[in-house]
């Protein structure tokens, strides 16, 4: 399936509902080329990947040109992606919330 890419959502939260298995964070592209040397270098392998019909799914995120990536505050940077650095790939999983039930008999 080929490449999905997500320009700088509002919420981060609304990824957690994409149908792709896995979220790449990328920085984003100033005149069409990605800031970050290191996302450059893993382009190829990521497009070899996640680019062929029969590859995983994924998405592309862009965290934001330099200044938004490096400032604290920046979306991706909190819950629920906690993303540190780019590139960042993360296989989303289903995850199911159960009660625990604790047990007093120890």
């Amino acid at each position: 399936m080929p490449l999905r890419e997500v320009e700088f959502p509002s919420d981060p939260s609304d990824l957690e509902h994409a149908k792709e298995q896995f979220l790449i964070f990328y920085s984003s592209r100033v005149n069409g080329q990605l800031w970050c040397p290191d996302c450059v270098a893993v382009d190829r392998t990521i497009q070899d990947t996640f680019g062929p019909e029969d590859g995983p799914c994924a998405v592309i995120v862009y965290v934001g040109q330099k200044p938004e990536w490096k400032t604290p505050s920046n979306i991706f940077r909190g819950e629920p992606w906690q993303v540190t650095s780019v590139p960042t790939v993360i296989k989303v999983e289903d995850v199911s919330i159960r009660p625990i039930k604790w047990s007093s008999n120890f």
